[in-house]
């Protein structure tokens, strides 16, 4: 009776251990808060978290793990399993979807700018440079075109930017040089203490961001019209931790992206778009319009350059520059 019970103790412990074994945890590596941009993360968990039962779980971590400028090179590494980054952080690290910040592009819809940026995340020169960082692209994070609040005295014309620091990352930086603005590149989580303490004028950012890092709080101005073009900021996963799942896991967490993608874009039109306009009331926030004139000028000083400067450092590189440019522009020109 005694070596039954043993063998029976043994081997309760050892299905205990197996169904141990199934489980799986992955860290996630986010920013700030829980927010618009952050929303298809959160969804994914949820539906990761329903389709295995529980068995594997996204933990995310919002500033616990990594600064997000350093949120590439933890997964090259391994530190954590999955993340979120924009490619303004760290251009020279991640070139390739740094066409997608061109200024100017002519994106104007959520759902267009995730249809072009899973299109570029999924060729191959895109896929190689990412895997230089053992990192495999997931899903992007669309974003609206930006524009910028500020302080002090609203902008009556464009001329009015000259000299004034502005936070503008990649090509919006690029685009806001040729209106004088001398741009300025910081994370978000720096943004609210530099325009309050006069490090920087104004900020460029998304509306969720506007909100989410307290630019809108003592801001005196908003644009409505510059829309020189939007960040790129994908979420990966470390391509060992992916290819180590079970084909369940793997299926579960790949299977889930296009949900966790409708219900990001939706969030954002029909709950943060819906906020901001009344925001901007509420607290007595100018809204800039500039001219059709100055911002056709805008674009003609801007966009162009800014593209042949991108092909011809990025073909040096070694990069297919002209064909990942007339992917997106063409897919722009196609109305996708």
């Amino acid at each position: 009776m005694k070596k039954l019970l043993g063998q029976t103790a043994v081997a309760a412990i050892a299905i205990s251990f197996a169904g141990e074994a199934l489980a799986t945890e992955w860290n996630v590596s986010l920013w700030g808060k829980r927010r618009a941009f952050t929303e298809h993360v959160e969804k994914l968990a949820e539906l990761v978290d329903q389709k295995t039962g529980g068995e594997f779980t996204l933990n995310i971590s919002y500033g616990g793990l990594s600064n997000n400028r350093e949120n590439l090179d933890g997964i090259s590494i391994g530190a954590f399993e999955m993340a979120q980054f924009c490619a303004g952080y760290h251009r020279d690290k991640n070139p390739s979807i740094t066409v997608l910040e061109l200024p100017f592009l002519g994106v104007t819809t959520l759902a267009q700018e995730r249809e072009i940026s899973q299109a570029v995340y999924a060729h191959p020169a895109v896929q190689a440079d990412l895997a230089r960082w053992n990192a495999t692209l997931l899903m992007p994070s669309p974003l609206p075109q930006y524009n910028l609040v500020g302080v002090g005295d609203a902008p009556a014309t464009l001329a009015d930017f000259e000299g004034m620091s502005v936070r503008a990352t990649g090509g919006i930086g690029a685009a806001m040089e040729t209106v004088g603005a001398v741009p300025t590149s910081m994370s978000a989580t720096e943004v609210r203490q530099a325009l309050d303490s006069g490090v920087v004028q104004a900020v460029s950012f998304a509306p969720h961001a506007h909100m989410s890092f307290g630019t809108v709080e003592n801001a005196t101005y908003w644009t409505t019209n510059l829309n020189p073009g939007t960040v790129n900021c994908p979420v990966v996963a470390n391509t060992d931790a992916l290819e180590s799942l079970s084909d369940e896991h793997r299926e579960a967490l790949l299977g889930s992206i296009d949900e966790a993608l409708d219900h990001y874009v939706e969030y954002y039109e029909n709950q943060t778009m819906a906020a901001w306009g009344p925001l901007l009331e509420e607290k007595g926030i100018t809204q800039v319009t500039f001219t059709d004139d100055e911002i056709a000028a805008f674009r003609e000083a801007a966009a162009a350059p800014a593209a042949a400067a991108w092909i011809e450092s990025n073909t040096a590189a070694g990069l297919p520059a002209q064909e990942l440019y007339d992917l997106v522009t063409g897919m722009v020109a196609e109305g996708m």
